[in-house]
């Protein structure tokens, strides 16, 4: 079977660009390019049909950055916790669900009894042990709202099963 030939003209200034697209794809151009526009098309029908371009951190730390296209459909934060975690779920092109949850950096005193140290922990009196855990952020994709359920606190669950009955795009006949 024989490959259709494309001619692409390329500008002066973007040539470096290109060399380097060819170098990183293993000397083929061709896969770069088709691994580009593959990302340019399903990004901006995204950004057409109402969805976002978004990127997280999922990690450890500063972790790694994960890229999607979805729409948040929910957030929550529950001050109560002393270290509360910050779920945020959005839904996808293809209608799963991501759910990204960070958890702040925690750091404990407790005395010997286990019990905060307080005051005492904070200037160094009696017998007090320190610990702490950092900051981290995850990423999980699920496929429904029942396997959503078991994944976010039931206050969020109910804010993205409603939102779920709701068009991500409504054309309006006006």
């Amino acid at each position: 079977m024989a490959v259709p030939n494309k001619t692409i003209y390329v500008s002066d200034g973007d040539l470096p660009l290109y060399q380097r697209a060819q170098e990183l794809a293993g000397g083929n151009l061709s896969a770069a390019i088709a691994a580009a526009l593959k990302r340019y098309v399903a990004l901006q029908e995204g950004l057409r049909d109402g969805f976002d371009d978004v990127v997280v951190r999922v990690g450890i730390g500063s972790g790694r950055k994960v890229r999607f296209t979805g729409v948040l459909v929910g957030e929550w934060i529950d001050s109560r916790q002393k270290f509360p975690d910050h779920y945020r779920v959005w839904q996808g092109r293809q209608g799963k669900y991501v759910v990204h949850v960070e958890r702040s950096e925690q750091f404990w005193m407790v005395d010997a009894e286990g019990k905060p140290a307080g005051w005492r922990g904070w200037i160094g009196v009696g017998d007090v042990r320190y610990g702490g855990s950092p900051k981290e952020s995850t990423l999980e994709v699920v496929a429904t709202l029942d396997e959503l359920r078991e994944k976010v606190p039931a206050e969020l669950f109910d804010m993205v099963a409603r939102s779920a009955r709701r068009p991500t795009v409504e054309d309006l006949d006006i």
